[in-house]
């Protein structure tokens, strides 16, 4: 058994037919197999066996509606019937589940996207394309509607993808940020590169904050990654808001 577990915030009734776990930084969301049991959704289908009946896109993800990088920790939806999947896939493609990340962020680096002050409760709103970078395609990079041809030419997706920023509290003397960030629709790492590109970068992120990546790469220990998925909203059945919130982060 994995020495990481999952937490459940709500566990699948009648009415609410879904279950709603907080999974830990460093386990993996969804099976590589069908054998693969170190993983956010074994753990969930062990304490829940209907969450095995739910076909979904993915034969072996089942009723799962989104995943969560291995590194991230935070809140994941399960359905728990047919029904519910459907419904609640529907719901995402249409934009309205809003997903709310919590993040540490540095601050003071140079900035690749927009002008920023420093003042608590500030707003911006980031939107770019993606695309693949580096050895193994393992980061992305964003890609902006007014950048080259050359570069929109690397987007294999032509989606645009949002986040919206607000810098909750400045820490003058550690030269950080607390900062919350929502999304309605996400690509891979959507929201800790479109931070980076914000001149915030995660503390901890080992791929899009540069000294995290350097101390990785010397091989000194690096800090577990400050973000979290730290809140989802939805409505099911229609008209009935759901929201959840993970309580127990580093702030």
């Amino acid at each position: 058994m994995s020495e990481l577990q999952i937490k459940i915030i709500h566990k699948p009734d009648s009415q609410k037919p879904f279950v709603i776990i907080d999974k830990p930084a460093g386990l993996p969301s969804a099976p590589l197999n069908e054998n693969d049991t170190n993983n956010a959704f074994y753990q969930a289908a062990k304490l829940f066996p209907e969450l095995i009946e739910v076909q979904g896109k993915k034969t072996i993800e089942h009723g799962l509606l989104h995943r969560l990088d291995t590194a991230t920790a935070g809140l994941m939806i399960i359905a728990a019937t047919q029904e519910c999947y459907a419904f609640l896939q529907e719901e995402q493609k249409e934009n309205r589940i809003i997903k709310t990340y919590t993040a540490e962020c540095g601050c003071g680096l140079p900035r690749r996207f927009a002008p920023r002050n420093d003042e608590m409760g500030e707003n911006m709103t980031i939107t770019s394309y993606f695309r693949p970078f580096g050895p193994g395609r393992k980061e992305v990079r964003p890609v902006f509607p007014k950048d080259s041809e050359i570069a929109l030419k690397k987007v294999e997706k032509k989606v645009l993808y949002t986040t919206n920023i607000t810098i909750k509290k400045i820490n003058k003397e550690k030269n950080t940020a607390l900062v919350e960030c929502t999304i309605t629709n996400g690509y891979r790492h959507q929201v800790r590169c479109h931070l980076a590109w914000c001149g915030l970068p995660v503390i901890g992120d080992i791929i899009y904050n540069t000294q995290a990546k350097e101390d990785a790469l010397k091989n000194k220990s690096t800090e577990q990654m400050h973000f979290c998925a730290s809140k989802i909203q939805f409505e099911y059945p229609e008209g009935d808001l759901n929201s959840y919130d993970r309580k127990d982060t580093w702030t």
